[in-house]
Protein backbone atom coordinates (compact mmCIF):
# COMPACT_ATOMS: atom_id res chain seq x y z
CA UNK A 1 0.00 0.00 0.00
CA UNK A 2 1.24 3.27 -0.94
CA UNK A 3 1.57 6.34 1.53
CA UNK A 4 -0.54 8.25 -0.12
CA UNK A 5 -3.11 5.64 0.63
CA UNK A 6 -2.97 5.24 4.38
CA UNK A 7 -5.00 7.02 6.41
CA UNK A 8 -4.58 10.42 7.84
CA UNK A 9 -4.81 9.47 11.73
CA UNK A 10 -2.72 5.75 11.12
CA UNK A 11 -1.55 5.28 14.25
CA UNK A 12 2.82 6.81 14.32
CA UNK A 13 3.95 3.24 14.95
CA UNK A 14 2.27 2.17 12.13
CA UNK A 15 3.66 4.96 10.28
CA UNK A 16 7.24 4.49 11.41
CA UNK A 17 6.83 1.03 10.43
CA UNK A 18 5.85 1.82 6.93
CA UNK A 19 8.57 4.42 6.57
CA UNK A 20 11.37 2.07 7.55
CA UNK A 21 10.29 -0.31 5.16
CA UNK A 22 9.84 1.46 2.14
CA UNK A 23 12.21 0.50 -0.46
CA UNK A 24 15.51 2.64 -0.26
CA UNK A 25 15.64 5.19 -3.02
CA UNK A 26 18.07 3.80 -5.95
CA UNK A 27 21.21 5.01 -6.39
CA UNK A 28 23.10 6.51 -9.16
CA UNK A 29 26.51 7.76 -9.29
CA UNK A 30 27.73 11.45 -9.49
CA UNK A 31 28.46 10.98 -13.28
CA UNK A 32 25.67 9.90 -14.01
CA UNK A 33 23.75 13.02 -12.28
CA UNK A 34 25.87 15.10 -14.02
CA UNK A 35 25.71 13.83 -17.21
CA UNK A 36 21.60 13.71 -16.36
CA UNK A 37 21.96 17.71 -15.86
CA UNK A 38 24.10 18.11 -18.93
CA UNK A 39 21.54 16.44 -20.66
CA UNK A 40 19.33 18.95 -19.29
CA UNK A 41 20.86 21.83 -20.65
CA UNK A 42 22.92 21.07 -22.99
CA UNK A 43 22.23 20.16 -26.79
CA UNK A 44 23.26 20.77 -30.45
CA UNK A 45 20.01 22.55 -31.34
CA UNK A 46 21.78 25.88 -30.23
CA UNK A 47 24.83 25.92 -32.28
CA UNK A 48 23.48 26.78 -35.42
CA UNK A 49 21.95 29.82 -34.11
CA UNK A 50 26.03 30.92 -32.86
CA UNK A 51 27.43 29.93 -35.61
CA UNK A 52 26.15 32.58 -37.73
CA UNK A 53 28.27 35.03 -35.61
CA UNK A 54 31.82 32.48 -36.06
CA UNK A 55 34.39 33.10 -33.68
CA UNK A 56 32.25 35.54 -31.83
CA UNK A 57 30.08 32.45 -30.70
CA UNK A 58 33.29 31.99 -27.93
CA UNK A 59 32.36 35.40 -26.41
CA UNK A 60 28.39 34.99 -26.86
CA UNK A 61 29.07 31.65 -24.77
CA UNK A 62 31.30 32.86 -22.60
CA UNK A 63 30.58 35.96 -21.07
CA UNK A 64 26.60 34.21 -20.44
CA UNK A 65 28.17 31.23 -18.45
CA UNK A 66 29.83 34.10 -15.95
CA UNK A 67 26.95 36.16 -15.05
CA UNK A 68 24.39 33.36 -15.28
CA UNK A 69 25.69 30.06 -15.45
CA UNK A 70 28.57 30.47 -13.01
CA UNK A 71 26.50 31.57 -9.96
CA UNK A 72 23.34 29.41 -10.90
CA UNK A 73 25.78 25.84 -10.82
CA UNK A 74 27.89 27.34 -7.68
CA UNK A 75 24.76 28.63 -5.76
CA UNK A 76 22.92 25.14 -6.16
CA UNK A 77 25.24 23.41 -5.33
CA UNK A 78 25.29 24.99 -1.50
CA UNK A 79 21.69 24.73 -1.19
CA UNK A 80 21.36 20.95 -2.06
CA UNK A 81 24.62 19.49 -0.35
CA UNK A 82 22.62 21.35 2.70
CA UNK A 83 18.68 21.49 1.53
CA UNK A 84 18.29 18.11 -0.18
CA UNK A 85 14.81 18.31 -2.14
CA UNK A 86 15.48 20.64 -4.90
CA UNK A 87 14.51 24.04 -5.55
CA UNK A 88 11.17 24.40 -3.94
CA UNK A 89 13.08 23.16 -0.24
CA UNK A 90 15.52 25.65 -1.16
CA UNK A 91 12.71 28.22 -1.24
CA UNK A 92 10.41 27.40 1.23
CA UNK A 93 13.03 26.69 3.24
CA UNK A 94 14.65 30.63 2.79
CA UNK A 95 11.54 32.72 2.16
CA UNK A 96 8.17 30.89 2.49
CA UNK A 97 6.28 27.36 1.65
CA UNK A 98 3.75 29.21 -0.87
CA UNK A 99 6.73 30.71 -2.45
CA UNK A 100 8.21 27.41 -2.54
CA UNK A 101 5.11 25.69 -4.76
CA UNK A 102 5.49 28.97 -6.61
CA UNK A 103 9.05 27.86 -7.89
CA UNK A 104 8.69 24.58 -8.28
CA UNK A 105 5.48 25.51 -10.06
CA UNK A 106 6.86 27.79 -12.49
CA UNK A 107 9.88 25.06 -12.99
CA UNK A 108 7.33 22.74 -13.60
CA UNK A 109 5.06 25.07 -15.45
CA UNK A 110 7.87 25.54 -18.01
CA UNK A 111 7.93 21.97 -19.37
CA UNK A 112 4.23 22.47 -20.58
CA UNK A 113 5.98 24.72 -23.43
CA UNK A 114 9.26 23.31 -23.19
CA UNK A 115 8.00 19.31 -24.76
CA UNK A 116 6.14 20.71 -27.87
CA UNK A 117 9.45 22.91 -28.90
CA UNK A 118 12.12 20.50 -28.30
CA UNK A 119 9.37 17.69 -29.75
CA UNK A 120 9.40 19.59 -32.70
CA UNK A 121 13.14 19.99 -33.39
CA UNK A 122 13.01 16.51 -33.50
CA UNK A 123 10.48 16.44 -36.14
CA UNK A 124 11.85 19.07 -38.40
CA UNK A 125 15.35 16.63 -37.97
CA UNK A 126 13.48 13.52 -39.30
CA UNK A 127 11.80 15.22 -41.29
CA UNK A 128 15.31 15.92 -43.16
CA UNK A 129 16.43 12.60 -43.46
CA UNK A 130 12.50 11.38 -44.61
CA UNK A 131 11.26 14.22 -46.49
CA UNK A 132 12.54 17.97 -46.06
CA UNK A 133 9.26 19.77 -47.06
CA UNK A 134 7.48 17.81 -43.38
CA UNK A 135 9.30 20.60 -41.82
CA UNK A 136 6.85 22.72 -42.20
CA UNK A 137 4.04 20.49 -42.10
CA UNK A 138 1.96 21.85 -38.91
CA UNK A 139 0.05 18.00 -39.24
CA UNK A 140 3.17 16.25 -39.11
CA UNK A 141 4.86 17.81 -36.46
CA UNK A 142 1.78 17.30 -34.08
CA UNK A 143 1.86 13.96 -34.24
CA UNK A 144 5.31 13.36 -33.80
CA UNK A 145 4.76 15.57 -30.70
CA UNK A 146 1.88 13.43 -29.42
CA UNK A 147 3.80 10.15 -30.06
CA UNK A 148 6.86 10.75 -28.70
CA UNK A 149 5.75 12.65 -25.27
CA UNK A 150 3.30 10.07 -24.46
CA UNK A 151 6.29 7.32 -24.83
CA UNK A 152 8.21 9.51 -22.72
CA UNK A 153 5.50 9.20 -20.15
CA UNK A 154 5.21 5.38 -20.58
CA UNK A 155 9.40 5.43 -20.33
CA UNK A 156 9.18 7.69 -16.96
CA UNK A 157 6.79 5.52 -15.04
CA UNK A 158 9.30 2.20 -14.94
CA UNK A 159 11.16 4.43 -12.31
CA UNK A 160 13.87 6.73 -12.12
CA UNK A 161 17.09 3.78 -12.60
CA UNK A 162 15.85 2.97 -16.39
CA UNK A 163 15.25 7.09 -16.46
CA UNK A 164 18.80 7.96 -15.58
CA UNK A 165 20.25 5.14 -17.74
CA UNK A 166 18.22 6.78 -21.06
CA UNK A 167 18.82 10.40 -20.61
CA UNK A 168 22.69 9.71 -19.33
CA UNK A 169 22.99 7.44 -23.25
CA UNK A 170 20.98 10.01 -24.77
CA UNK A 171 23.33 12.64 -24.09
CA UNK A 172 26.35 10.60 -24.82
CA UNK A 173 24.95 9.09 -28.27
CA UNK A 174 23.46 11.96 -29.10
CA UNK A 175 25.21 15.04 -27.89
CA UNK A 176 28.62 14.18 -27.25
CA UNK A 177 29.58 11.65 -29.89
CA UNK A 178 28.11 14.12 -32.73
CA UNK A 179 29.43 16.91 -31.10
CA UNK A 180 33.24 15.37 -31.54
CA UNK A 181 32.36 14.39 -34.88
CA UNK A 182 31.84 17.77 -35.99
CA UNK A 183 34.51 18.92 -33.87
CA UNK A 184 36.98 16.70 -35.74
CA UNK A 185 36.08 16.95 -38.87
CA UNK A 186 36.43 20.25 -38.92
CA UNK A 187 39.56 20.43 -37.91
CA UNK A 188 40.78 18.08 -40.78
CA UNK A 189 38.75 19.85 -42.78
CA UNK A 190 41.01 22.91 -42.36
CA UNK A 191 43.88 20.89 -42.00
CA UNK A 192 43.40 19.84 -45.11
CA UNK A 193 44.08 23.99 -46.25
CA UNK A 194 40.72 24.53 -47.03
CA UNK A 195 39.43 28.06 -45.98
CA UNK A 196 36.87 28.92 -43.15
CA UNK A 197 33.04 30.11 -43.77
CA UNK A 198 33.54 32.28 -41.21
CA UNK A 199 36.68 34.93 -40.59
CA UNK A 200 38.47 33.14 -38.09
CA UNK A 201 41.03 36.36 -37.41
CA UNK A 202 41.71 38.37 -33.99
CA UNK A 203 39.21 41.03 -35.16
CA UNK A 204 36.11 39.03 -35.53
CA UNK A 205 36.67 37.45 -31.40
CA UNK A 206 34.04 40.32 -31.15
CA UNK A 207 30.55 40.53 -32.41
CA UNK A 208 29.23 43.59 -33.67
CA UNK A 209 27.25 46.01 -32.07
CA UNK A 210 24.08 47.06 -33.13
CA UNK A 211 22.71 48.56 -30.02
CA UNK A 212 19.35 46.62 -28.82
CA UNK A 213 19.54 43.56 -31.53
CA UNK A 214 23.49 42.72 -29.60
CA UNK A 215 21.64 43.19 -26.54
CA UNK A 216 18.74 40.43 -26.78
CA UNK A 217 21.60 37.85 -28.09
CA UNK A 218 23.54 38.11 -25.14
CA UNK A 219 20.92 38.21 -22.99
CA UNK A 220 19.16 35.20 -24.51
CA UNK A 221 22.00 33.03 -24.50
CA UNK A 222 21.90 33.44 -20.56
CA UNK A 223 18.53 31.03 -21.24
CA UNK A 224 20.50 28.40 -22.67
CA UNK A 225 21.88 27.65 -19.31
CA UNK A 226 18.79 27.24 -17.45
CA UNK A 227 18.49 23.98 -16.19
CA UNK A 228 21.50 23.44 -14.32
CA UNK A 229 19.79 23.12 -10.65
CA UNK A 230 16.77 20.96 -12.08
CA UNK A 231 18.61 17.41 -11.24
CA UNK A 232 18.84 18.65 -7.54
CA UNK A 233 16.06 16.96 -6.42
CA UNK A 234 17.60 13.56 -7.11
CA UNK A 235 20.14 14.13 -4.67
CA UNK A 236 19.04 11.85 -2.17
CA UNK A 237 20.13 9.18 -4.73
CA UNK A 238 23.74 10.40 -4.26
CA UNK A 239 25.64 8.24 -2.07
CA UNK A 240 27.34 11.12 -0.69
CA UNK A 241 25.41 14.07 -1.76
CA UNK A 242 27.82 16.90 -0.04
CA UNK A 243 30.84 16.01 -1.40
CA UNK A 244 29.37 14.42 -4.97
CA UNK A 245 26.65 17.15 -6.06
CA UNK A 246 29.67 19.77 -6.60
CA UNK A 247 31.65 17.38 -8.19
CA UNK A 248 28.17 16.63 -10.44
CA UNK A 249 28.10 20.25 -11.01
CA UNK A 250 31.38 21.42 -12.13
CA UNK A 251 32.15 18.29 -14.41
CA UNK A 252 28.37 19.49 -16.20
CA UNK A 253 29.67 22.78 -16.77
CA UNK A 254 32.73 21.85 -18.14
CA UNK A 255 30.89 19.73 -20.27
CA UNK A 256 27.79 22.46 -21.23
CA UNK A 257 30.85 24.84 -22.35
CA UNK A 258 32.48 22.39 -24.18
CA UNK A 259 28.99 21.25 -25.67
CA UNK A 260 27.73 24.45 -26.68
CA UNK A 261 31.26 26.79 -27.74
CA UNK A 262 33.15 23.49 -30.21
CA UNK A 263 30.53 22.07 -32.34
CA UNK A 264 29.22 26.17 -33.20
CA UNK A 265 32.68 27.01 -34.24
CA UNK A 266 32.98 23.78 -36.30
CA UNK A 267 29.65 24.25 -38.47
CA UNK A 268 30.88 28.45 -38.71
CA UNK A 269 33.87 26.61 -40.90
CA UNK A 270 31.75 24.80 -43.04
CA UNK A 271 28.20 25.99 -43.64
CA UNK A 272 28.58 30.26 -44.64
CA UNK A 273 26.27 32.09 -42.71
CA UNK A 274 24.08 33.57 -45.26
CA UNK A 275 23.03 29.81 -46.02
CA UNK A 276 22.89 28.31 -42.16
CA UNK A 277 19.49 27.30 -41.45
CA UNK A 278 18.55 28.20 -37.83
CA UNK A 279 16.58 25.13 -37.32
CA UNK A 280 18.42 22.19 -39.48
CA UNK A 281 21.99 24.07 -39.89
CA UNK A 282 23.27 21.11 -37.63
CA UNK A 283 22.50 18.74 -40.51
CA UNK A 284 23.50 20.93 -42.92
CA UNK A 285 27.14 20.62 -41.66
CA UNK A 286 27.00 17.04 -41.48
CA UNK A 287 25.92 16.61 -44.97
CA UNK A 288 28.35 19.13 -45.73
CA UNK A 289 31.01 17.58 -44.23
CA UNK A 290 29.99 13.74 -45.16
CA UNK A 291 29.76 14.95 -48.62
CA UNK A 292 33.35 16.28 -48.62
CA UNK A 293 34.89 12.95 -46.93
CA UNK A 294 32.75 10.74 -49.39
CA UNK A 295 30.63 9.33 -46.79
CA UNK A 296 27.34 10.43 -47.29
CA UNK A 297 25.61 7.64 -46.16
CA UNK A 298 26.12 8.82 -42.00
CA UNK A 299 24.09 11.68 -42.59
CA UNK A 300 21.10 9.82 -41.38
CA UNK A 301 23.08 8.16 -38.72
CA UNK A 302 23.78 11.37 -37.28
CA UNK A 303 20.47 12.45 -37.71
CA UNK A 304 18.99 9.17 -35.47
CA UNK A 305 21.46 10.46 -32.87
CA UNK A 306 20.76 13.70 -32.80
CA UNK A 307 17.09 12.70 -31.69
CA UNK A 308 18.13 10.50 -29.04
CA UNK A 309 20.00 13.08 -27.34
CA UNK A 310 16.72 15.39 -27.63
CA UNK A 311 14.50 12.38 -26.69
CA UNK A 312 16.91 11.61 -23.66
CA UNK A 313 16.45 15.49 -22.43
CA UNK A 314 13.30 15.17 -22.69
CA UNK A 315 12.73 12.26 -20.26
CA UNK A 316 15.43 14.31 -17.85
CA UNK A 317 12.86 16.99 -17.70
CA UNK A 318 9.83 14.49 -17.23
CA UNK A 319 11.37 13.35 -14.18
CA UNK A 320 12.63 16.61 -12.42
CA UNK A 321 10.30 19.19 -11.97
CA UNK A 322 7.16 16.76 -11.50
CA UNK A 323 8.84 14.95 -8.93
CA UNK A 324 9.59 18.51 -6.92
CA UNK A 325 5.94 19.17 -7.34
CA UNK A 326 4.53 16.14 -6.07
CA UNK A 327 6.75 16.20 -3.01
CA UNK A 328 5.86 19.70 -2.15
CA UNK A 329 2.43 19.03 -3.12
CA UNK A 330 2.27 15.73 -0.85
CA UNK A 331 3.62 17.46 2.32
CA UNK A 332 1.56 20.52 2.36
CA UNK A 333 -1.45 19.73 0.40
CA UNK A 334 -1.17 22.20 -2.60
CA UNK A 335 -2.85 19.75 -5.04
CA UNK A 336 -5.77 17.60 -5.33
CA UNK A 337 -5.51 13.89 -4.08
CA UNK A 338 -5.69 12.51 -7.81
CA UNK A 339 -2.49 14.34 -8.61
CA UNK A 340 -0.53 13.21 -5.54
CA UNK A 341 -1.16 9.47 -6.37
CA UNK A 342 2.14 7.32 -7.19
CA UNK A 343 1.93 4.47 -9.22
CA UNK A 344 3.54 0.77 -8.22
CA UNK A 345 6.73 2.00 -9.03
CA UNK A 346 6.19 5.42 -6.84
CA UNK A 347 6.38 7.50 -10.37
CA UNK A 348 3.79 10.74 -10.47
CA UNK A 349 2.33 9.38 -13.46
CA UNK A 350 -0.88 11.19 -12.48
CA UNK A 351 0.70 14.52 -13.04
CA UNK A 352 2.46 12.93 -16.07
CA UNK A 353 -0.70 12.19 -18.07
CA UNK A 354 -2.55 15.12 -17.33
CA UNK A 355 0.00 17.21 -18.09
CA UNK A 356 0.27 14.96 -21.47
CA UNK A 357 -3.64 16.14 -22.27
CA UNK A 358 -2.29 19.70 -22.14
CA UNK A 359 1.03 18.79 -24.30
CA UNK A 360 -1.55 17.25 -26.83
CA UNK A 361 -3.87 20.16 -27.18
CA UNK A 362 -0.78 22.54 -27.38
CA UNK A 363 0.40 20.06 -30.04
CA UNK A 364 -2.30 20.09 -32.11
CA UNK A 365 -2.05 23.98 -32.33
CA UNK A 366 0.95 23.21 -34.88
CA UNK A 367 -1.82 21.48 -36.96
CA UNK A 368 -3.89 24.65 -36.96
CA UNK A 369 -1.90 27.28 -37.23
CA UNK A 370 0.07 27.48 -40.68
CA UNK A 371 3.40 29.21 -39.76
CA UNK A 372 4.84 26.81 -37.65
CA UNK A 373 8.35 28.79 -36.69
CA UNK A 374 5.88 31.71 -35.01
CA UNK A 375 4.30 29.16 -33.01
CA UNK A 376 7.96 27.64 -32.20
CA UNK A 377 9.18 30.90 -30.95
CA UNK A 378 6.62 32.20 -28.73
CA UNK A 379 5.98 28.40 -27.11
CA UNK A 380 10.04 28.80 -26.56
CA UNK A 381 9.77 32.36 -25.51
CA UNK A 382 6.93 31.60 -22.83
CA UNK A 383 8.89 29.25 -21.46
CA UNK A 384 12.10 30.77 -20.21
CA UNK A 385 9.87 33.62 -18.80
CA UNK A 386 8.14 31.39 -16.67
CA UNK A 387 11.26 29.61 -15.61
CA UNK A 388 13.15 33.02 -14.83
CA UNK A 389 10.91 32.97 -11.62
CA UNK A 390 12.59 30.13 -10.30
CA UNK A 391 15.73 31.87 -10.80
CA UNK A 392 14.90 34.75 -9.10
CA UNK A 393 13.44 33.11 -5.93
CA UNK A 394 16.53 30.70 -5.92
CA UNK A 395 18.67 33.58 -5.62
CA UNK A 396 17.18 35.80 -3.26
CA UNK A 397 16.67 32.58 -1.31
CA UNK A 398 20.24 31.61 -1.19
CA UNK A 399 20.91 34.95 0.59
CA UNK A 400 18.42 34.79 3.31
CA UNK A 401 19.88 31.21 4.20
CA UNK A 402 23.28 32.14 4.61
CA UNK A 403 21.85 34.98 6.65
CA UNK A 404 19.12 33.24 8.74
CA UNK A 405 21.07 29.80 9.11
CA UNK A 406 24.79 30.23 8.92
CA UNK A 407 25.29 27.19 11.26
CA UNK A 408 23.06 24.93 8.79
CA UNK A 409 25.43 22.11 7.65
CA UNK A 410 26.65 22.75 3.81
CA UNK A 411 28.71 20.15 2.38
CA UNK A 412 30.11 23.05 -0.16
CA UNK A 413 29.91 26.77 0.57
CA UNK A 414 30.17 29.09 -2.51
CA UNK A 415 32.68 32.19 -1.89
CA UNK A 416 31.18 35.56 -2.13
CA UNK A 417 27.82 34.44 -2.11
CA UNK A 418 26.52 37.22 -1.79
CA UNK A 419 27.73 38.90 -4.98
CA UNK A 420 27.36 36.26 -7.34
CA UNK A 421 23.61 36.08 -6.08
CA UNK A 422 23.55 39.68 -7.28
CA UNK A 423 25.03 39.10 -10.09
CA UNK A 424 22.69 36.22 -10.94
CA UNK A 425 19.63 38.19 -9.72
CA UNK A 426 20.37 41.23 -12.17
CA UNK A 427 20.82 38.76 -15.12
CA UNK A 428 17.57 36.86 -14.38
CA UNK A 429 16.34 40.34 -14.47
CA UNK A 430 17.74 41.71 -17.80
CA UNK A 431 16.37 38.26 -19.22
CA UNK A 432 13.12 38.36 -18.41
CA UNK A 433 12.76 41.94 -19.53
CA UNK A 434 14.24 41.10 -22.61
CA UNK A 435 12.22 38.78 -23.37
CA UNK A 436 9.28 41.25 -24.14
CA UNK A 437 11.17 42.43 -27.30
CA UNK A 438 10.00 40.30 -30.35
CA UNK A 439 12.74 38.31 -32.32
CA UNK A 440 13.27 38.68 -35.59
CA UNK A 441 11.96 34.85 -35.84
CA UNK A 442 8.49 36.85 -35.34
CA UNK A 443 8.60 38.56 -38.81
CA UNK A 444 6.49 41.55 -38.92
CA UNK A 445 4.28 40.35 -36.45
CA UNK A 446 2.46 43.34 -34.13
CA UNK A 447 4.90 44.10 -31.42
CA UNK A 448 1.86 44.84 -29.15
CA UNK A 449 0.20 41.45 -30.01
CA UNK A 450 3.73 39.85 -29.17
CA UNK A 451 4.13 41.59 -25.87
CA UNK A 452 0.01 40.53 -25.13
CA UNK A 453 1.02 36.87 -26.19
CA UNK A 454 4.23 36.73 -24.03
CA UNK A 455 2.93 38.34 -21.03
CA UNK A 456 -0.53 36.66 -20.49
CA UNK A 457 1.21 33.27 -20.71
CA UNK A 458 3.70 34.62 -18.17
CA UNK A 459 0.98 35.83 -16.15
CA UNK A 460 -1.67 32.78 -16.31
CA UNK A 461 1.09 30.57 -15.96
CA UNK A 462 3.01 31.55 -13.87
CA UNK A 463 1.49 33.31 -11.29
CA UNK A 464 -2.57 33.10 -11.42
CA UNK A 465 -2.87 29.15 -11.64
CA UNK A 466 -0.50 28.43 -8.64
CA UNK A 467 -2.77 31.30 -6.82
CA UNK A 468 -5.85 29.30 -7.65
CA UNK A 469 -4.12 26.19 -6.03
CA UNK A 470 -3.23 27.88 -2.69
CA UNK A 471 -6.23 29.85 -2.81
CA UNK A 472 -8.43 27.33 -3.29
CA UNK A 473 -6.78 24.35 -1.80
CA UNK A 474 -8.80 21.82 0.99
CA UNK A 475 -6.60 20.56 4.61
CA UNK A 476 -8.07 17.13 3.04
CA UNK A 477 -5.31 17.57 0.44
CA UNK A 478 -2.09 16.84 2.75
CA UNK A 479 -1.66 13.29 2.67
CA UNK A 480 -0.03 10.87 4.99
CA UNK A 481 3.36 11.86 3.85
CA UNK A 482 4.15 14.20 5.99
CA UNK A 483 3.16 12.16 9.13
CA UNK A 484 5.13 9.67 8.36
CA UNK A 485 8.43 11.89 8.06
CA UNK A 486 7.56 13.37 11.39
CA UNK A 487 7.25 9.73 12.65
CA UNK A 488 10.41 8.33 10.63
Amino acid sequence: MSAMDMPADLPKDSARTAARDRPAAPRISWLTLALMTTASVASLRAAPTMAVYGLACVFLYLLPAVVFLLPTALVSAELASGWPGGVYRWVSEGLSKPLGFLAVWCQFAMTIFYYPSLLAFVASTIAYVIDPSLASNGLYTAIVIMVLYWTGVWVSSRGTKALAGLSSWGLVIGTLIPGAVLVVLGMVFLGQGNASAAPMTSSHLLPQWTGLASLVLIVNNFLSYSGMEMNAVHVSSLRDPAKEYPKSMFLAMGLVLLIFILPALAISWVVPSSQLSLTAGVMQAFDAFFSHFHVGWMTPIAAVMLISAALGGMLTWLAGPSKGLLEISRSEGYLPPYLQRLNKNGIQQNILVTQGIVTTVIALLYALIPNVSSVYWIFSTITTQVYLIVYLLMFVAAVRLRKTQPDHPRGYRVPALGLLCTVGLLASIAALAIGFVPPSQFGGGSVGVYVAIVGGGLVILGLLIPWLFLKLRKPGWRTAAADEEAAS
